[in-house]
């Protein structure tokens, strides 16, 4: 039976973790996330469902931890914040490259460097682009509430075994620490199934599996590649996901993920009370970016305006999709700091209405 409960996010995305069945988790405590493995322990993980829990080292022996969980086809799961997500390109880019499925999440923080503990989304570009080395890519889920991020766990674990591919959830500061009301799905078994890619010991009339992302041949290496690319293309065609709020009247577009799209729609709602003709694109995945809809309403509308707690990344992918058909400008705040809807407005109005 579901159960309603009111959590805080970083809580209710491990409860979410140990009811979807997750085999182990690694990581190191950093602020704003530090409740996730506080959470893990307090929870007795092992006595619940044999779930391991481990504080590694560094951020570096935890991913390389997660490695090798996923290369035994067990569920892993990562968290961190800024310097530790950091830390972890490397290993997430051997994943990637050994196609291996597990989860990461990220609690954005301020940066660069140490930066704040504040609120951010100044890692979109890390996290979308490929962080680390080489041509590859993570699904990035971008949760807007408490109820997303609970949601998201499930779907990113379904997804990163669909595709052999690690997933990332990106939140930040203000949903992994603000309570909301959440309906946790019901516990779910621990997986016994055994896949023929897993490293689990010698099959029966088969080679021995081997996990690697090493190809010392260029065009082994280019086939490898050729092979990443071809996934990623069928991550593009079936896996987009965003919402969509007033559209179908729209003469001006705001576009906003995450906790920033909340206080957009909020802008949004007060630019229509002002006679604006205003609607909103919530992207929910980041990888794949839902670039055919912002495209299609670029026909229609006379200016896109995107709104980010960073000083303009996703509007890259923004002015890619308009393709230079309307104007797109940027409004930010950066370093931990929160715009609110009035602000929004009024630098819409001075881009756009000359107000």
């Amino acid at each position: 039976m579901k159960e309603l409960r009111l959590m805080k996010g970083n809580e209710a995305l491990e409860e979410a973790a140990i009811r979807a069945g997750v085999d182990a988790y690694f990581g190191y405590p950093i602020t704003p996330q530090s409740e996730i493995i506080e959470y893990l322990m307090a929870e007795d993980t092992e006595k619940r469902t044999g779930m391991v829990v481990l504080q590694a080292e560094s951020e570096v022996a935890a991913i390389n931890m997660i490695y090798g969980a996923a290369g035994c086809g067990k569920k892993a799961l990562t968290s961190s914040s800024g310097p530790g997500i950091s830390l972890k390109q490397e290993g997430l880019s051997y994943i990637a490259g050994a196609e291996l499925p597990c989860v990461v999440v990220n609690i954005v923080r301020g940066g660069p460097g140490l930066g704040t503990i504040q609120p951010s989304q100044s890692d979109y570009l890390q996290s979308v682009k490929g962080g680390g080395h080489g041509d590859y890519k993570l699904i990035v889920l971008a949760p807007a509430t408490v109820q997303e991020t609970v949601d998201y766990v499930k779907l990113a674990f379904e997804l990163a075994f669909k595709y052999r591919n690690p997933v990332m959830i990106l939140s930040d500061g203000i949903i992994g620490q603000m309570m909301e009301k959440v309906e946790l799905f019901e516990q779910m078994p621990r997986s016994t199934k055994e896949y023929e890619w897993a490293t689990t010991g010698k099959k029966p009339g088969k080679d021995h599996v081997i996990v690697t992302s090493l190809q010392l041949k260029p065009e082994e290496q280019e086939e490898v590649n050729l092979r990443l690319q071809a996934k990623y293309r069928e991550v593009e065609k079936n896996e987009v996901m965003y919402e969509a709020y007033n559209i179908d009247d729209a003469e001006y577009l705001f576009v906003s993920f995450g906790s920033c799209a909340r206080i957009t729609q909020k802008a949004m709602e007060m630019a229509r009370e002002k006679g604006y003709k205003v609607g909103q694109i919530r992207p929910q995945t980041l990888y794949p970016y839902p670039a055919e809809i912002i495209n299609k309403l670029a026909d229609q509308v006379k200016g896109v305006f995107t709104v980010e707690m960073n000083d303009g990344q996703m509007v890259e992918d923004v002015r890619l999709a308009v393709n230079g058909k309307v104007p797109v400008e940027h409004y930010g705040r950066f370093g931990g700091m929160i715009p609110s809807p009035d602000e929004i407005l009024n630098a819409f109005e001075q881009k756009f209405i000359g107000g």
